[in-house]
């Protein structure tokens, strides 16, 4: 299994906070397709995925037992 966080307006956007996906593995892009697909989860281009608290791209390998992280630009004032 592969648990997903969502942060901020993420949460909003997916109804909830975390998901579980029953996968052995798949890519960070195949990640974003799924999300987009399964959840309405729009414009991940503009998110970055954490892998494990490590940053990640596209075609990085998410495995079993991995925590992914989606996490929202960050504006500052």
């Amino acid at each position: 299994m592969i648990t997903v966080l969502f942060f901020a307006h993420l949460q909003e956007m997916a109804g909830t906070e975390r998901i579980t996906l029953h996968a052995d593995q798949l890519t960070v892009l195949s990640l974003k397709q799924k999300l987009a697909s399964d959840h309405g989860i729009k414009n991940l281009d503009q998110i970055m995925f954490a892998i494990n608290e490590e940053y990640a791209v596209d075609e990085d390998i998410v495995k079993a037992g991995d925590t992914v992280a989606l996490i929202p630009p960050v504006s500052g004032g």
